[in-house]
């Protein structure tokens, strides 16, 4: 029988272990994402610089990161990480509440940073390269079952349920948190400060992420939380369009 390794070496290897999920899961959602929307476009299912390609884009990056998430698992043989169940009542209103605090929490921040004269940068993701209304209303749905559940899936059951196998609560939600809000940098534009306060909110909105994870062990309780939240933004924007 295998020794385990001495715990500073398990810490290393976890952390390791946990930006390799990170890594595999981006190099997967790009290897999928551009070649899959090129065919698309070439079979004439979509258009160039539409909402059709940008919603199809989201889809197919986050379907990339499914699946790395699935492989990662199976290769590493640690398919109980994830841990996946129907939310019970109690946990239907931890998702809404949930919800609403990273909302609310956002705004807050946001509010914080305008009183000291700062600004975040803007996540391309809420820039609809068509029509604005038609974009909002597809992303509510999209960010609610398949945007907040799969990076869920990925960083608080994948990395965050493997740091955890090394480390107490408190680092395993932080160091998670980290990645997710490092994750956000290339998609956000903007000054270099404006950049890392983005990432930063992303970060602390992580740590709410985690923390419900935690305590629950369920990741739909996150990753619907994390839906409702990206969803109330996009009928913010889609209010604001009409």
């Amino acid at each position: 029988m295998s020794e385990s390794p001495p715990e500073p070496v398990n810490r290393i290897l976890r952390v390791v272990s946990a930006a390799f999920a990170v890594v595999f899961a981006l190099l997967v959602a790009s290897a999928v994402t551009a070649p899959v929307a090129q065919v698309a476009v070439s079979l004439g299912l979509v258009a160039e610089e539409t909402t059709g390609l940008q919603v199809l884009q989201t889809l197919l990056q986050f379907a990339g990161f499914l699946a790395a998430v699935g492989g990662y698992l199976v290769v590493t043989d640690q398919r109980g990480l994830v841990g996946v169940s129907r939310p019970t009542l109690r946990e239907a209103g931890i998702i809404l509440g949930g919800g609403i605090v990273l909302f609310a929490f956002q705004y807050g921040a946001l509010f914080a940073l305008d009183q000291v004269g700062l600004t975040t940068g803007q996540n391309q993701a809420v820039v609809p390269a068509g029509d604005p209304v038609t974009y909002y209303l597809a992303m509510i749905t999209v960010s609610l079952l398949v945007v907040g559940p799969v990076e869920e899936a990925l960083f608080r059951g994948a990395v965050q349920g493997g740091l955890r196998r090394a480390f107490d609560a408190t680092p395993s939600i932080l160091l998670a948190s980290l990645m997710f809000g490092l994750v956000h940098l290339p998609s956000v534009s903007g000054t270099t400060g404006q950049r890392w306060a983005y990432v930063a909110v992303v970060v602390v909105l992580g740590v709410v992420l985690g923390v419900l994870y935690e305590h629950t062990e369920n990741v739909l309780v996150p990753g619907l939380a994390h839906g409702v939240y990206n969803a109330v933004i996009y009928v913010v924007l889609l209010a604001q369009s009409l």
